[in-house]
């Protein structure tokens, strides 16, 4: 099981927070969405959302600057104003400048969380939760190697109990196919196309079925690979919104294994939850970040990188990695201390 840093177990902390009002505070970004509801429905939180854009230079000095003053923070009318939250979440740079306003106007009456490195130090909030291939540590800083996310056990064993038709139909073993896509420091050329047909066409040879997901950064080549790997098996492909709902969670549910691209931290956390094989296709580029990312998960079992020739679907298994319910009880612990030291 996962833990926090210096964790300490206080059974009064379970559900202290239940019913709080909580602003979330992101650009609005998916991931960034999905990390800071994670941790908010967990809390069982009363929570509304923030969403910021700031632009110009008030954009480009974030996290660093303060909020752009036409936005009136703080001031009657405004998006950022009175009665303030019992609890506060923000994730993302463009986020920082106002949680720290909030703390400044709020003072201790709102407990501050930022989820990811803030970047502007220690004192941008009470409580910083980072990832733990992240370098920051701090007396108030927690860490897990799996970011939180919305996605619960109950779910998803809710969803294993009631299998879709579409995908009970495919024969076993149905291989989930995540996919990413180009980012800062993955470059997906050529070889790197061709090294994944070359092993999902071996996994299909083996008599394997695929539920295969695409998502927003997933360029045109990948999935066309992708496509031309998979065509002599049976499938079910979602490439977009034009197809309907994504069936994301229902993959997760009935996958026996899964290949997820490097790229997304998100994706492949969210499928450490399953207990079930993750063989990981690690793209040209990368970085010391990520690298340790991927360390840690094939340091805890969960992971394999995918082989370029794949001569038979390896099974292993390990802990269902389910870390917005370890992150939620450390901050109801550490909430609980702001509340008895600010008495």
């Amino acid at each position: 099981m996962l833990t926090t840093d210096n964790q300490i177990h206080d059974p009064e902390a379970a559900g202290c927070l239940k019913g709080a009002r909580c602003w979330l505070i992101t650009a609005g970004k998916a991931g960034m969405l999905t990390q800071a509801k994670g941790i908010a429905d967990t809390l069982d939180l009363d929570w509304s959302l923030k969403t910021v854009s700031p632009s110009g230079i008030w954009k480009v000095m974030a996290p660093w600057g303060p909020v752009s003053p036409f936005e009136k923070f703080g001031t009657p009318g405004s998006a950022f104003a009175p009665p303030w939250p019992d609890i506060a979440i923000a994730v993302g740079r463009a986020s920082i400048p106002y949680i720290r306003a909030l703390r400044r106007c709020a003072g201790h009456a709102c407990y501050t969380i930022v989820l990811q490195d803030p970047r502007s130090g220690p004192d941008t909030a009470d409580l910083i939760w980072v990832p733990a291939h992240d370098k920051r540590r701090g007396a108030n800083v927690i860490t897990t190697v799996i970011s939180p996310h919305g996605i619960t056990l109950a779910e998803l064993n809710a969803r294993r109990s009631r299998l879709v038709p579409e995908i009970e139909a495919l024969p076993g073993p149905r291989v989930a196919v995540i996919l990413g896509g180009r980012n800062a420091v993955y470059k997906y050329n050529e070889a790197d196309d061709a090294r994944l047909v070359s092993a999902l066409r071996d996994i299909a040879g083996l008599g394997a079925s695929f539920l295969i997901t695409t998502s927003r950064r997933t360029h045109p080549e990948l999935l066309s690979a992708v496509d031309q790997a998979t065509s002599s098996a049976p499938r079910i492909i979602w490439r977009g919104d034009a197809d309907g709902p994504n069936p994301y969670v229902d993959f997760l549910a009935h996958a026996d294994c899964f290949v997820i691209t490097a790229d997304s931290v998100n994706m492949t956390g969210e499928a450490c939850m399953t207990g079930r094989p993750i063989y990981v296709f690690h793209p040209s580029g990368g970085s010391a970040k990520f690298a340790r990312y991927h360390d840690s998960l094939e340091a805890i079992g969960a992971t394999r990188p995918l082989p370029d020739r794949v001569q038979q679907l390896e099974q292993w298994s390990y802990v269902p990695q389910v870390s917005a319910d370890i992150i939620a009880h450390e901050f109801e612990r550490r909430y609980l201390a702001h509340g008895r030291a600010n008495r």
